[in-house]
């Protein structure tokens, strides 16, 4: 955690049975990791001598004296019936089934028990409750210590009758955790409670704590052993330190950028640029025109751009992209566009080669990708390092050793969300005479605002919300498969539009097994086939890139009438006469993915058709999603939507961000307050004392890397 670390081994602060058990169930070695271990819930708590404020379902503890113990049987059940007092009140406890508490808990005994309160005819109520034995009934053979459940937990950490007392019956919050089948919740707070018992003062890591919130001691205390004040101030301040971590960060960023130089590339009269603006066969939308001033102005600079361009599918990213690297081609200099897979590197190349000769603009474009042949990556290698190739089209396989340019100007990285951060600088350290090149990096699934902060805090942001006069408003139609006479029209749908001259994308979620892309081509294909008599392509991860570009290349000349694929077409592929996209088993992909694979349709001139195929159950979280996509065709409210149903750390996943740990508390659907003051904070910080801000978030940041694993 920023600023703070505890590399203490828990098998050095917990009993060797205790201390095996968390990492073997939970992965914990350290103190550290244990104690961000935060609870989950809480559950209010109260006494005996409080039932009168207490409600159905209250997890109460107390300390009593059992004043009777019956054993009944009902045939070959038992249970056991206890009355158990408590100064003035008493109430009945009742174990069923239990040989165990039947001989142990006797009349004169002395219990604390645990439980959840119920009522029976206005009674009040235990049922299976832990127990700890502080003193056995006089006629008991039971020992004082013996017990179950979170009792015993406390009591092997060696607790006295005063200790476990206080630790459960004073509380005011019991922290329920995050637990497994055999790690109980109980047992984490056990050892829990242990270490911050064994866990010095925390000196404060920022220096001073945040105007406002506790010191981060009596946070890391207070979240899990909360007093009357409740949990809600040192969750907020323990919320403060994780998007801080993340600030800080994106401000070291936009520092070390700041402090670097780039090329400048100003605009020139009668260049490329300004031949392809000239004589582009459609008119560049108001956002176009405002997001490509907005680059040639970044350009025109020497200090680095870093900016990202988010625009919804189809919005008219790609020609944004090529008008900003032919100002850099006018200046002399090349420019690197990365993709994610091989079938968009080559669908690129081939647009921006299109556009180019269709404006009668001169420009070399080069692919390099990692199945090109030896030849052929060797003559595209010559034409990156002698300065003959103007843009440069590739996958990852541009930032493998081996790769230099003549002199880079711009990288343009698209679909931003497939490379982390490390892969997005590695481009940067191409540039020559000591310059970097400036960084466009783009995608066509709209970041929600608070993941732009932290994720991207270190980029400046242009959105692309118009659509380009022609695109086509897409209809969405959830389809259960049960209504077998909804699933029947799919496929008449399918072969109307085949008929009517135009191509249709069905997606499956897999290339094997039971619904996957293989067994349902040769389903709908083979003898007999519902589609036997068309002309069919198939398309998945495991081609060869030339098999991949053979049927792309195929279907994008209309030789196929349907291509059945995985989510290798999810971006980049443009074929105007495709108008229908089917997806099959949809609850098994996100709200962005679903967006993305529409996306693929309504790219020409007829109106396009969306149908999400799902076996979901209405109510579902997973319907729940599908509804959300068929509701709108907005990305930007479909990327806020598609925030509220995924976990945080999926959000902040290293590919996405180079972020290597999940947040534990900061939720960036609802943080959004806490969110803006760290980017303020951390701006503040690193410009008034860097040296702080760097050896804050040493143990995560490098200033080329952005977070790196520490494992």
């Amino acid at each position: 955690m920023l600023g703070w670390q505890d590399p203490r081994e828990l098998i050095e602060v917990l009993p060797h049975k205790e201390a095996q058990a968390i990492q073997k169930n939970l992965g914990y070695r350290t103190v550290a990791e244990l104690l961000e271990h935060y609870p989950r819930r809480y559950s209010r708590h109260g006494d005996i001598g409080d039932l009168e404020h207490a409600t159905e379902g209250d997890t109460i503890t107390f300390l009593g004296t059992v004043t009777s113990a019956q054993v009944l049987r009902t045939g070959r059940k038992t249970r056991l019936q206890l009355r158990v007092a408590h100064e003035t009140r008493s109430l009945s406890v009742t174990y069923f089934q239990s040989s165990y508490a039947q001989r142990v808990l006797s009349e004169g005994a002395v219990v604390m028990f645990a439980g959840r309160l119920s009522f029976f005819r206005h009674a009040p109520q235990l049922v299976q409750p832990n127990f700890y034995i502080l003193q056995p009934g006089p006629h008991s053979s039971a020992r004082g210590g013996e017990g179950t459940g979170i009792l015993k937990a406390i009591a092997a950490y060696g607790s006295s009758a005063s200790h476990i007392k206080q630790q459960l019956l004073d509380r005011e919050y019991l922290p329920i955790y995050p637990a497994t089948a055999k790690l109980a919740s109980w047992r984490i707070m056990a050892a829990i409670h242990h270490v911050l018992e064994k866990t010095p003062p925390i000196p404060e890591p920022l220096g001073t704590p945040p105007a406002g919130l506790p010191e981060f001691d009596a946070a890391i205390r207070g979240v899990h052993e909360p007093g009357e004040e409740g949990p809600d101030r040192y969750i907020e301040r323990l919320k403060y330190h994780e998007a801080l971590a993340l600030a800080l960060v994106m401000a070291l960023r936009r520092a070390d950028n700041q402090r670097r130089r780039a090329p400048q590339c100003p605009r020139k009269d009668g260049g490329r640029q300004e031949q392809l603006a000239q004589h582009l066969p459609f008119e560049l939308t108001r956002g176009q025109r405002d997001v490509v001033s907005e680059i040639s102005t970044d350009l025109a600079t020497d200090t680095p751009m870093s900016r990202l361009l988010q625009g919804d599918v189809g919005s008219g990213k790609t020609v944004v992209a090529l008008l900003a690297m032919l100002q850099v081609v006018d200046s002399g200099r090349q420019c690197a566009l990365l993709a994610p897979t091989e079938v968009l590197a080559t669908q690129h190349a081939r647009s921006l080669l299109s556009l180019l000769n269709q404006c009668g603009v001169a420009a070399s474009v080069v692919v390099l990708s990692g199945s090109m042949s030896t030849a052929a990556k060797r003559e595209s290698l010559l034409a990156v390092i002698s300065g003959q190739a103007d843009i440069v089209v590739g996958t990852h396989a541009l930032i493998q050793d081996g790769v230099e340019f003549f002199d880079l100007g711009l990288v343009v990285v698209d679909e931003q969300h497939r490379f982390g951060v490390e892969q997005r600088d590695r481009l940067r350290n191409q540039g020559r005479d000591d310059l970097i090149p400036h960084v466009l990096v783009m995608t066509a699934t709209p970041i929600p605002r608070t993941i732009a902060m932290t994720v991207f805090g270190d980029l400046s942001i242009s959105n692309l919300r118009e659509l380009p006069r022609g695109r086509q408003l897409i209809q969405t139609t959830v389809v259960p498969v049960e209504r077998t006479s909804w699933l029947a029209r799919v496929d008449e749908r399918i072969r109307e539009e085949v008929a009517a001259g135009r191509q249709v994308y069905i997606v499956c979620p897999r290339i094997d097994n039971d619904g996957g892309v293989v067994d349902y081509y040769h389903a709908v294909t083979g003898p007999g086939g519902v589609f036997a008599d068309l002309s069919v392509g198939l398309l998945h991860g495991r081609l060869s890139g030339e098999e991949k570009d053979l049927v792309m290349r195929r279907f994008h000349r209309g030789d196929l009438d349907i291509l059945i694929a995985t989510t290798v077409i999810e971006v980049g592929v443009d074929v105007p006469n495709a108008t229908m996209m089917v997806i099959r088993e949809a609850e098994n992909f996100g709200i962005s993915q679903l967006h993305q694979l529409r996306g693929r349709v309504g790219r020409g001139s007829h109106e396009s058709l969306c149908l999400l195929l799902t076996e979901a159950e209405v109510g579902s979280p997973a319907h729940q999603r599908l509804l959300a996509v068929q509701s709108t065709t907005d990305g930007f409210l479909l990327a806020e939507e598609d925030l509220r149903f995924r976990e945080e750390g999926d959000v902040l996943g290293t590919r996405q961000s180079g972020h290597t740990r999940s947040l534990k508390l900061l939720s960036l659907l609802s943080d959004v307050q806490i969110i803006q003051r760290t980017h303020k904070d951390a701006a503040r910080l690193v410009k008034d004392d860097k040296s702080t801000a760097l050896r804050l978030a040493a143990q995560d940041y490098h200033p080329d890397y952005g977070y790196l694993d520490k494992s």
